[in-house]
Formats: C-alpha cells, structure tokens, sequence
C-alpha cells in the first residue's frame, strides 16, 4: 500500500481550503485518509499553514511520501528542519565516540 501525504480540498465553490491528510495513493482526492496533520488556506492575506511536525516526521519515517505541492509547503514553514537536526545530532554522536575508541586505542 501506497501511502501519501496530500492535500484535501475543501470549502466552497472558488473559496479552497486544504486539509494536508495521510492517505493511500489509490483514494480519490477528497475521499478517504488515514489521518489529517493539518490545514493550508490559500486565499488568506498571510496563506495560513498549520501543521503538526511530529505526525509529519512520523509518517515520513514510516515511508509515506509527500506530493509535489505538500513539499513545497513543508520546506516553506521549515517542517523539515526539525528532521535534519536530529540525524545531525546522531552523526555527531557517533562521530565523537568513534575519534575517543581511536584515542584509547
């Protein structure tokens, strides 16, 4: 199974609202999702985004991949960065404890 993280249109004719869900890539659009991470309104002065980071990491790890248009809003409101620190802070870890088992040795 398939899993993507899109949008889901909603709102009135010519008035979109998006809600960003989790769903399988075989469901139509507007159908049935997984789970909702959060909201993007496009016709707002300031193009609100509100998403949950964590779920997004989590879904991310787990192999669900992000269309074209969800990315784009992600590396907008920096949903990333906070993925990008953490394996930054592992590989440093684990490069401190490699250089002190090659001093001891």
């Amino acid at each position: 199974m398939a899993v993507k993280i899109r949008l889901r249109r909603m709102g009135a004719k010519k008035n979109p609202f998006y809600r960003i869900v989790v769903a399988d890539s075989r469901a139509p659009r507007d159908g049935r999702f997984i789970e909702e991470l959060g909201y993007y309104e496009p016709l707002s002065k300031e193009k609100n985004v509100k998403v949950d980071a964590e779920k997004v990491q989590k879904w991310i790890q787990n192999g669900a991949k992000p269309t074209t248009t969800v990315d784009r809003l992600f590396k907008a409101n920096n949903v990333y960065a906070g993925q990008t620190e953490s394996s930054v802070e592992e590989t440093s870890e684990e490069v401190t404890e490699e250089v002190e088992e090659a001093e001891e040795a």
